[in-house]
């Protein structure tokens, strides 16, 4: 039975400008969009969800097609992509706001992450225990425009140098039979 053409997901792994780079890159992936969730304030700004005290994590919203590229197989790439086992932080990212996190759109999503999380902390591919939330998606909020595309539009940014472009190449590197043409 043929799956519906497009399933949604959201994925808190750090800053949003590497997992935003990344998932962009991928086979059936129709579009990823940088924003907010998991937080109580409506409408947050950058500024406030920088302070960490709205409670939402920087994450993108995946909209893909389940034909072409899997759950699991976005799964594998946001795990592979991130620490997981890192408690409110990648990299100096730190705070609420850099959580990792998988926010569920139904519960066929929820059973897949619980049992990949499962694996992965089984098999000790990690030397820490993986602390990545799962969660039922809310509201998401999208990112202001500045932060959309943001390494294709600021690709000299020192950020983007050193911490987006080598996690980028790295996924690369691991991942050559899950790119776009």
């Amino acid at each position: 039975m043929k799956q519906s053409s497009t399933e949604t997901v959201i994925f808190a792994g750090g800053c949003f400008w590497c997992t935003e780079a990344i998932f962009k890159e991928i086979k059936g992936v129709k579009s990823v969009i940088s924003g907010y969730t998991g937080g109580k304030r409506p409408n947050p700004t950058y500024e406030q969800v920088t302070t960490g005290v709205t409670g939402h994590a920087e994450a993108v919203k995946i909209i893909f097609n389940p034909n072409e590229v899997s759950y699991e197989e976005l799964l594998q790439v946001f795990f592979a992509t991130h620490d997981p086992t890192t408690l409110n932080r990648q990299g100096n990212d730190v705070g609420t706001q850099y959580r990792s996190a998988v926010y569920f759109t139904n519960d066929k999503q929820k059973e897949m992450v619980k049992a990949y999380i499962k694996l992965l902390n089984d098999s000790d591919v990690f030397d820490q225990h993986i602390v990545t939330e799962i969660v039922p998606a809310t509201d998401f909020y999208e990112a202001e425009d500045y932060h959309k595309n943001y390494l294709e539009k600021n690709p000299d940014n020192p950020y983007c140098q050193y911490v987006v472009l080598p996690k980028l190449e790295k996924f690369r590197e691991n991942f050559k039979n899950k790119l776009k043409k």
